[in-house]
């Protein structure tokens, strides 16, 4: 058993087979998931777990190179904006239709159960050297 890290075995899974370029979407709960990519659904009830609390975790474990949102969160969600901006300067931003587009792209989705609206991002995996 992990004593530390994500301890879900099926997240802690998907995360282990990414590579390279691989792009992982964090999403709230109201964000369509496309058919194809591998989907671990933490949503238990409205707010829990966090987009916040999910995204924290995950780039505790990930090398990240780069992330696309949807720029309609500069005015809808203050806290999500702010938490991206903080962690990725170069935030790449990208009409909300155009988003969704991209997700189809994705090899991991994960799904929060964040009730804000477009509290998404788009991970693009990195290497550690």
């Amino acid at each position: 058993m992990k004593k530390a890290g994500i301890l879900n075995r099926h997240l802690s899974g998907a995360l282990a087979v990414l590579g390279h370029t691989d792009l992982v979407v964090v999403c709230d709960a109201g964000l369509p998931i496309p058919d194809g990519p591998i989907v671990v659904d933490l949503a238990f009830r409205a707010g829990t777990p966090s987009f916040a609390e999910v995204f924290e975790g995950l780039l505790d474990e990930l090398v990240v190179e780069g992330a696309v949102a949807a720029e309609e969160i500069r005015g809808a969600n203050p806290g999500a904006t702010a938490l991206l901006d903080d962690r990725f300067p170069d935030l790449e931003l990208v009409p909300h239709e155009e988003f969704k587009a991209l997700t189809r792209a994705a090899r991991l989705v994960v799904r929060t159960g964040e009730a804000r609206p477009y509290a998404n991002v788009i991970l693009r995996c990195g290497v550690p050297f």
